[in-house]
């Protein structure tokens, strides 16, 4: 669901084109110009402001606000410029492409997506980066973490809400046998169910193993596992169960405390925007007694911060 709908839209992809080459005219760049008109573009608005700025101008638009725009603010623009399996290919190669590799952003977007983001993320790689990306997934991550992506980017899934009870039962007594039951963790397991059940699916295995077990699946896979395997898998788990809520956390926790991980907060806020972020926002509110918009608008400034709060659209 996306929150660019205020206010509503009355200039042609022409006129948004000629408004932005006249804001990069002259003696500096009237920045708040172009946050205002590309905050409040969706999807196809944006591709189509591209495309009549290509036409009009013989100049890339995304080169174009490179060289005009700066630090934190030039990241959220050139993410949110691109189409959604485009963007997620970008932000999971430079996950592993920056001077310190962040596998944690690339496992959140690979383990949170549908199986047809993925889809589409995995041709827009390989078009991308002239590589696929299971190639760069075997080589840059390891051990378990590794096993469970290559795994996750390669089963088929089933997307409908359909459950199967009694396969949900069997489920969970193979993960309470493979990890709470024994001495060690049979992670092959874990990695096989987790991979190949839809989101339905395994919500229902995580009901199931409550019911069985009395703890949690969640509680289970923290004790059982470390690292980015068990990120990958609570990632997995709790978007099967509510992906609002899990993307409120990882808000919430790279804002909380001394200092800001604006690379997560711009990474979910231009992700989720024209997914789901209506829902994040009241699962934000109803967990931490905050709007997600007071906490952005605390821990930001500037361009950067009215970009970011143009997305979100109003708080109420």
């Amino acid at each position: 669901m996306s929150t660019l709908s205020v206010p509503p839209v009355l200039t042609s992809p022409r006129d948004d084109a000629i408004q932005l080459y006249r804001a990069f005219k002259g003696l500096g760049c009237d920045t708040a110009a172009v946050v205002n008109i590309l905050s409040h573009r969706d999807v196809t608005q944006r591709s189509f402001i591209q495309h009549e700025y290509k036409t009009m101008y013989s100049e890339d638009l995304l080169k174009r606000l490179k060289s005009e725009l700066s630090g934190k603010l030039e990241t959220a623009v050139l993410l949110w410029m691109l189409d959604p399996a485009e963007r997620d290919a970008t932000v999971i190669k430079q996950a592993f492409s920056s001077g310190v590799t962040n596998p944690y952003a690339a496992t959140e977007v690979i383990c949170s997506r549908t199986p047809s983001q993925i889809q589409l993320i995995k041709q827009n790689y390989h078009s991308k980066f002239g590589v696929l990306l299971e190639q760069d997934i075997a080589v840059l991550t390891y051990g378990d973490h590794k096993e469970l992506l290559l795994a996750y980017l390669s089963t088929h899934r089933h997307e409908g809400p359909e459950v199967d009870r009694e396969m949900a039962l069997k489920d969970a007594k193979t993960l309470f046998k493979a990890g709470e039951k024994k001495l060690g963790t049979d992670e092959k397991k874990f990695i096989r169910i987790f991979s190949a059940r839809s989101r339905a699916q395994l919500a229902a295995i995580s009901s199931a193993y409550h019911d069985m077990y009395g703890g949690s699946l969640k509680k289970a896979v923290k004790s059982e596992t470390s690292g980015e395997f068990e990120h990958g898998l609570l990632t997995i788990l709790k978007c099967s169960q509510n992906p609002a809520k899990y993307f409120a956390k990882v808000l919430h926790q790279a804002m909380k405390g001394l200092g800001t991980n604006d690379t997560t907060v711009i990474r979910v806020i231009v992700t989720r925007t024209e997914i789901d972020m209506h829902y994040i926002k009241a699962e934000y509110l109803r967990k931490y007694k905050k709007s997600l918009n007071d906490a952005v608008h605390s821990e930001t400034s500037g361009h950067y911060r009215t970009f970011l709060l143009s997305l979100l659209g109003p708080s109420h």
